[in-house]
């Protein structure tokens, strides 16, 4: 009874010690993991609208709205026009060097944003 009693209780602890290792990995791989922050498109408005990342951070965009299509520009930065996406879809751009990066929504001028990468 005692031997079945200590195969119990090994049978709990193992999986729950082997999700902890899963997301401790990339931390004790060196950190490789990429740094990712979140901006929703909703109401006609990026949200938040200005964040602060640090060098290396993948920003993901996501269209929350209904009907309507918008991009991620970075105008002043000299880039093209990006292409539009639609609701549920969503882009990214990584961030590699610190700076102050204005965008705005190439269809919609009264929608801006700023990344802020330290």
């Amino acid at each position: 009874m005692r031997l079945t009693n200590q195969l119990a209780g090994t049978a709990l602890v193992l999986p729950v010690l082997l999700l902890l290792l899963s997301l401790a990995a990339p931390a004790l791989a060196g950190g490789n993991a990429t740094a990712q922050a979140q901006v929703e498109i909703r109401d006609f408005k990026f949200i938040p609208r200005e964040i602060t990342i640090k060098a290396g951070t993948t920003v993901r965009w996501t269209n929350n709205e209904k009907r309507q299509y918008h991009s991620v520009w970075f105008e002043q930065a000299g880039d093209p026009e990006a292409p539009y996406f639609f609701p549920g879809e969503s882009v990214e751009r990584t961030f590699d060097k610190p700076g102050v990066y204005p965008y705005r929504c190439g269809p919609h001028p009264e929608m801006t944003g700023v990344i802020t990468v330290e």
